[in-house]
């Protein structure tokens, strides 16, 4: 969806300028035709030769440049493109844009462009969660402005935390999402995935059973975001409240061996996402109401199948990324490591469950993406940003994988 998309990149003053080369690459290498502008500030990080050299075309910089303005007017830079990236965009310029300042070329383009605009935020942690910040972008998402990440991590200041500029493989992504979504397609389109949702409910007998406290919010939120994404979504839950997400094909079940028999038969599919909370046993027997007696009644437990180990299991038929869900009370990321290595799975999003932390029922989570090289922690999102971060990850890596 790159080819031939004209990608207006400025280049604004951080020290995640650093990766725009890298950026620039892989855009050319996608066929994609990337003129730039880099601002005072970007041009301390990367310079304009070395911009022009990778985008194969004139780096402008200066406003008041006469030999500019006569061979290219900064309204005729700014809508010539199909898109106007920010990338980095800083706090200064994020501010700049709310406040329709056009005190450079930068600034001076962005205010005259008529086509869309994203921006991938990057900052220091504290000046990403400012309250000045984080003001200015949700007005920069009223009026529409693409946002892609920031990520959280190490920064280049030595302080830990939410701000580092959204990795290259993620603003592509983002980019072909949004000229895929503009063609009526997504970067998922002609994928198939499936999603587990909700608890399991096992009979003790005919009147009740044994579940958990999961509401089965992020399952559907998940299948939902990979349906906006264009794929073909099959959602299998278990018993819940919430509402079957448009766009996706859903089968309710009850019990863990009709959600394995489910699951089974929805396959193949090239990705899979396990977030249904299964419950691990099954009781055997009673037919019949158990009635009160001087005893307690003794429960005898078999074993439920073990879903995501199934389909995360090596063989030619195996889905192209398996993902799991890991809800746990005391060593969250040992447990999820762990977990991974067990279950087969290529990536396990933790979260912690232990009593105050509001994750089951509630609409907010924190969670960590884990992975075979890494742990990436994310910040407190309300359930259906989660969904669409991971759901992100999963278009960046399947653009890189499938």
């Amino acid at each position: 969806m790159l080819e031939n998309r004209r990608i207006l990149l400025i280049v604004a003053g951080g020290i995640a300028a650093v990766k725009v080369p890298d950026l620039i690459r892989r855009l050319r290498e996608r066929g994609a035709l990337v003129r730039c502008i880099l601002t005072k500030g970007g041009a301390q990080f990367v310079t304009p030769l070395t911009l022009a050299a990778l985008s194969g075309d004139k780096v402008y910089q200066d406003l008041f440049s006469l030999t500019d303005e006569a061979e290219m007017g900064h309204i005729r830079l700014s809508r010539e493109a199909d898109i106007v990236l920010v990338a980095p965009a800083t706090a200064d310029i994020m501010a700049k844009m709310v406040a329709g300042q056009a005190d450079d070329l930068a600034t001076t383009a962005l205010l005259a462009t008529d086509k869309p605009v994203m921006i991938a935020p990057s900052m220091n942690v504290m000046m990403w969660t400012h309250p000045a910040t984080q003001a200015n972008l949700q007005t920069l998402k009223v009026r529409e402005v693409k946002v892609v990440g920031p990520s959280a991590g190490d920064l280049a200041c030595g302080e830990v935390g939410n701000g580092r500029m959204a990795e290259v493989p993620t603003i592509i992504a983002a980019l072909s999402r949004f000229f895929q979504k503009s063609a009526g397609q997504g970067p998922l389109t002609g994928f198939r995935a499936l999603v587990t949702s909700g608890p399991t409910h096992e009979p003790i007998d005919p009147v009740r059973y044994i579940a958990n406290r999961s509401s089965g919010k992020q399952g559907h939120a998940v299948a939902a975001a990979l349906a906006e994404l264009g794929a073909n979504v099959t959602l299998i839950s278990g018993p819940t409240h919430e509402p079957d997400p448009d766009g996706v094909k859903v089968t309710h079940v009850e019990t863990a061996r009709q959600m394995m028999k489910a699951c089974a038969e929805a396959m193949p599919a090239e990705i899979v996402v396990c977030a249904a909370a299964v419950a691990d046993w099954s009781v055997k027997g009673n037919v019949q109401k158990l009635k009160k007696g001087v005893k307690s009644p003794a429960l005898n437990l078999s074993e439920n199948p073990d879903i995501l180990a199934t389909l995360a299991k090596a063989g030619p038929l195996r889905p192209g990324l398996v993902v799991g869900f890991a809800a746990e009370t005391e060593n969250l990321i040992e447990n999820a490591q762990l977990k991974r290595a067990k279950k087969n799975c290529d990536w396990v999003v933790a979260n912690d469950v232990s009593p105050g932390s509001d994750t089951f029922g509630g609409d907010s989570k924190t969670v960590h993406l884990v992975t075979a090289e890494s742990v990436e922690s994310w910040p407190t999102l309300r359930k259906r940003a989660v969904a669409e971060r991971l759901a992100e990850r999963i278009a960046a890596y399947a653009e890189r994988h499938f």
